[in-house]
């Protein structure tokens, strides 16, 4: 008689248990995810940022042209006479001119210069503040070494003397020379929100 083999019971394999790496893996795509998001919001906070202060200083920059406008608006009404030898102090709504030139020194900014030397002296011209809420402040230098009369000690910087030489086309006609014209520098100073700090240069001659 045969005996049956006996039967043997498989085992269930034990399950396997949880390493979490995939949470581990999401957490740091999670993380990383997440600044790169703040760094592209910090970027586009900056940008805004930069493109406001631009147009804070293109605002000032543009102001300064009523500072000079009137700066040569100034010029041109006090050309003649003996106004323009002697300087002038901006106290009781008089303009602010000086009849000789002056530079900041070694070193020195225009700000400092501004500040200490132009403020200083009560000769500088302020606007009153406009729309934008920048305020104007200019002073013109006559670029000549000393005050007093150009024709009579006080070397100035001038055009240059120009007359006509004569051709084959005009041999017969008179010799002329044009006057020479002295030359003004004027500074405008433009300050407004945001710390805004600008300055603006112009030269003429009259």
């Amino acid at each position: 008689m045969l005996t049956p083999a006996p039967l043997y019971r498989r085992r269930a394999a034990p399950p396997l248990r949880q390493q979490g790496i995939v949470l581990l893996v999401a957490l740091v795509v999670l993380i990383g995810m997440t600044l790169a998001g703040l760094s592209l919001l910090r970027s586009v906070f900056t940008s805004n940022r930069i493109a406001g202060n631009l147009a804070f200083q293109q605002a000032a920059t543009q102001s300064a042209d009523v500072g000079i406008e009137t700066a040569i608006a100034w010029l041109e009404n006090n050309n003649t006479g003996t106004t323009l030898h002697q300087s002038r102090d901006a106290a009781g709504g008089e303009l602010g001119y000086f009849a000789r030139r002056e530079d900041p020194g070694p070193g020195q900014s225009w700000e400092d210069f501004w500040q200490q030397v132009l403020v200083g002296s009560n000769r500088v011209n302020v606007l009153p503040p406009d729309a934008a809420g920048n305020t104007v402040a200019f002073v013109i230098h006559r670029l000549c070494n000393s005050v007093g009369d150009p024709l009579a000690g006080a070397r100035c910087e001038t055009s240059p003397l120009t007359k006509n030489e004569g051709n084959s086309q005009t041999a017969l006609s008179p010799a002329f020379s044009a006057p020479q014209q002295q030359y003004y520098r004027i500074t405008a100073r433009v300050s407004g929100p945001r710390n805004t700090l600008s300055y603006v240069q112009v030269v003429v001659a009259m």
